[in-house]
């Protein structure tokens, strides 16, 4: 007799209950989903409204500079390199503090010429362009 009780509490020792492991994994996953959304929360801003501006501009104050596909820049319709471009543009900004430069890059254009443009305003001051876009909509 003594034999059949020793096997029968070895059989119930092997056995593992797991529901309250299941339990704490549930109540993890609770937890982590309540809290994630939280986490992720950005903060409240009170942003302008766009398309408005205090002031209008003068169009003498604008320049507008066209960047094709293929890296070739155009300032006011003339073609010119990058570096000389960026000289015209200070020489012009020393005359007059309110230029602002738009810039019209086409579609396939890499943006490093982009940025390499924006990089030569910024480094001379112009800190006021305008990326320019097709105000048309597209079907």
């Amino acid at each position: 007799m003594r034999r059949f009780s020793q096997r029968n509490s070895l059989v119930t020792l092997s056995d593992i209950n797991i529901t309250p492991l299941l339990d704490l994994a549930f109540v993890l996953l609770i937890i982590f989903i309540i809290t994630t959304p939280l986490l992720t929360q950005s903060i409240e801003l009170n942003l302008p409204r766009g398309g408005q501006t205090d002031k209008r501009l003068n169009k003498n104050d604008i320049r507008t500079v066209e960047i094709t596909s293929t890296g070739y820049y155009k300032y006011e319709s003339r073609p010119m390199q990058l570096p000389q471009l960026i000289r015209q543009l200070a020489q012009e900004y020393r005359g007059n503090e309110n230029l602002v430069v738009y810039i019209r890059a086409d579609r396939e254009c890499r943006y490093d010429y982009v940025a390499q443009l924006i990089d030569g305003c910024q480094k001379n001051g112009i800190k006021r362009y305008s990326l320019r876009t097709d105000p048309t909509p597209t079907k």
